[in-house]
């Protein structure tokens, strides 16, 4: 059987992600099977569980939030019960250590990472 490819984080810099050879310049999500660019919530530096429907309906068991480049994006109430209730982990890290945790992950859990580029 074959393995499917999981996405790689090649490197990240404030503003910038490159993400399997390919760069992207606005927020991401990366999903077990995927990658959802361009991503846009509707508040801006605040994180809401309606921001994440498409990582809830991919059920990864964790999920790893980068918060900006200076963790500058919070983390709302309803996202935390939200994951709970549909069992996804959450890590929350700045996001230049939140690619580095995903692809330590990558490889062994069913992860998703929803990643802020800049502040």
């Amino acid at each position: 059987m074959e393995k499917k490819h999981v996405p790689r984080i090649d490197s990240y810099r404030f503003g910038r992600i490159v993400i399997d050879g390919e760069a992207h310049t606005k927020d991401v999500i990366i999903l077990p099977d995927r990658i959802v660019p361009r991503w846009w919530r509707r508040e801006g530096h605040t994180l809401h569980l309606a921001d994440l429907d498409e990582v809830i309906a991919a059920k990864p068991s964790v999920l790893i939030v980068g918060k900006g480049a200076f963790g500058r994006m919070r983390v709302g109430n309803d996202v935390l019960q939200g994951l709970k209730e549909s069992g996804i982990e959450l890590i929350e890290l700045n996001s230049k250590e939140a690619c580095q945790r995903y692809n330590e992950l990558r490889e062994r859990r069913n992860v998703a990472a929803a990643l802020h580029l800049s502040c």
